[in-house]
């Protein structure tokens, strides 16, 4: 055997080099997920606060006439679910960092079913708008 070579020690149990996962098999998978979803929301932030500033002083008929655009509608779909995503991945890392015991998994349910129910309030809102701008042009 070569002397000069160093061996490199594995600090993982058996079980853990079998299966091939890390310390939490899922945390890459998560960190990704909210990097992207976070990336995401820079344009759609900036697009939204842009038209939010061109539509200044508008009436209602005019905002309503604005969210009936297909491409407008669609922007704030793409906002909307993107925010929840987004709000519900950083309060599941909350939840898994600062609730534990009895009260985790309870915990983490409330969170899903409470971003989840919130955004598709907000969902409704825009389809409810389109719809509204969609009679109006009748």
């Amino acid at each position: 055997m070569n002397a000069s070579v160093s061996h490199i020690e594995v600090m993982r149990s058996q079980l853990g080099r079998a299966r091939g996962l890390g310390a939490g098999g899922s945390g890459v998978g998560h960190w990704w997920a909210e990097r992207v979803s976070a990336a995401a929301l820079l344009p759609l932030s900036t697009w939204f606060v842009v038209q939010m500033f061109r539509l200044g002083g508008a009436d209602h008929a005019e905002v309503v006439k604005w969210g009936g655009k297909p491409v407008n509608a669609t922007m704030l779909t793409a906002l909307v679910i993107t925010t929840f995503y987004h709000a519900q991945m950083g309060l599941q890392v909350i939840v898994d960092d600062y609730v534990h015991g009895k009260a985790h998994l309870p915990t983490r349910i409330l969170v899903k079913i409470g971003t989840s129910l919130i955004g598709l309030l907000g969902v409704f809102a825009v389809i409810k708008l389109v719809a509204a701008g969609n009679s109006q042009k009748s």
